[in-house]
């Protein structure tokens, strides 16, 4: 993916285009748009309280509670798609997950802001599985020392696994892309250490 000769920073990642095939990701995209009990969120911002842009839902063990942008997310039981999902994503990063955050991307103007996933109960250096179904958006990677960005599609069934000291060293975002047509989902499996105390000040919206 990268130029091996570029000494520009990278981020610690697998990326994987092709990780389902197309009616496979087709059929799993249809049944979470059905089995998950999307909602419309809202985040704290300088201004107040906004509607996240973005349909968002939060399934997982019952102990994994993840708080960012002023949400606490309880999660809802693993529906078959998103464990099916989660069996899969577990065997490609080789690492157990207990959580999943689903973004729905319902336009080109839904997105997600510069963050970078690093609450404490997320641990150190966090393996995060994201999976990709629907319209391809832009995933930018930006350095937060150097300011060095890289840009992937995240298509239609692709896997990127986001690895060691990713979240501490980039941020990353899906803008708006007012040409982008159809619905987007996306999946990131995490691990949520239910004993670690949270942080003082909440985080950002999360992942992609």
């Amino acid at each position: 993916m990268f130029d091996l000769f570029d000494d520009i920073p990278k981020p610690d990642i697998d990326w994987q285009p092709d990780w389902l095939a197309a009616d496979t990701a087709s059929d799993l995209m249809a049944a979470l748009i059905d089995e998950v009990r999307w909602q419309q969120d809202t985040m704290t911002t300088p201004g107040g309280r906004v509607p996240l842009p973005r349909l968002t839902a939060w399934q997982g063990e019952p102990d994994a509670v993840y708080v960012y942008s002023g949400i606490r997310n309880v999660p809802q039981p693993w529906t078959p798609a998103v464990a099916e999902l989660r069996t899969r994503a577990e065997e490609a990063s080789k690492t157990r997950f207990n959580s999943v955050l689903l973004n729905r991307y319902r336009t080109g103007q839904d997105s997600m802001g510069w963050h970078a996933d690093k609450e404490r109960e997320l641990g150190p250096e966090p393996v995060i599985a994201s999976v990709s179904l629907g319209t391809t958006r832009t995933f930018e990677f930006r350095h937060a020392r150097t300011h060095a960005t890289h840009t992937l599609l995240l298509s239609h069934g692709s896997l990127l696994v986001m690895r060691g000291r990713t979240q501490l060293e980039w941020v990353h975002r899906v803008p708006k892309e007012p040409d982008a047509r159809g619905d987007r989902i996306n999946l990131t499996f995490r691990w949520i250490d239910a004993s670690a105390p949270p942080r003082g000040r909440p985080g950002r919206s999360r992942s992609a």
